[in-house]
């Protein structure tokens, strides 16, 4: 297990590196968004639209905040639970996605997409989106706005720490080994 820093966008030789296990402290900005959003980001992809954003080495959170108390950019930030969005990423990364970010395992479509094309899927700690929200440096609503909570936000984070769950080489961290 290593610990990695690493900046976005995300270049493929970073992420061609990482294995299950390895923990990153991510700096730069990426993306937040949910199930409603990632319908509207493919509805416009299927009609020739661009995506909110660059999605070349971009990383999204899995995430839908709470509003922010007074003097922080952002309430709390915990991840959601990450296959809701399954039918949606593997495309997603074909396009150029980096990294995703959530809870929970993935099916084997976004696995093989993530080995296809270099991706990973770093996982947020759970129950902890008091303290993750800290290391969420600011906080901007760009698409989507009639979301609410599901809005696509761009989110400026520093030493977000994550934890490699699959790997660009097949890698999963969840998996385990079965007892003879």
């Amino acid at each position: 297990m290593a610990t990695y820093h690493l900046k976005t966008p995300l270049a493929k030789e970073d992420l061609a590196q990482l294995q299950s296990g390895d923990i990153v402290l991510l700096s730069g900005i990426i993306y937040s968004a949910r199930d409603a959003a990632h319908k509207r980001m493919v509805d416009a992809l299927d009609k020739d639209e661009s995506l909110p954003f660059d999605i070349k080495g971009a990383a999204i959170y899995y995430m839908g905040p709470a509003p922010a108390p007074t003097g922080y950019a952002i309430g709390s930030a915990g991840p959601t639970t990450s296959y809701r969005m399954d039918a949606y990423a593997p495309r997603l990364y074909g396009l150029g996605l980096g990294a995703t970010i959530g809870k929970g395992r993935r099916n084997p479509e976004v696995r093989d997409a993530m080995q296809t094309h270099v991706g990973v899927y770093l996982g947020a700690t759970g129950g902890a989106g008091a303290l993750i929200s800290r290391c969420i440096k600011s906080a901007e609503v760009i698409a989507y706005e009639d979301l609410g909570a599901e809005a696509v936000r761009r989110l400026t984070v520093e030493d977000f720490p994550l934890l490699v769950i699959n790997d660009a080489h097949g890698g999963e961290l969840y998996v385990t080994p079965t007892l003879s």
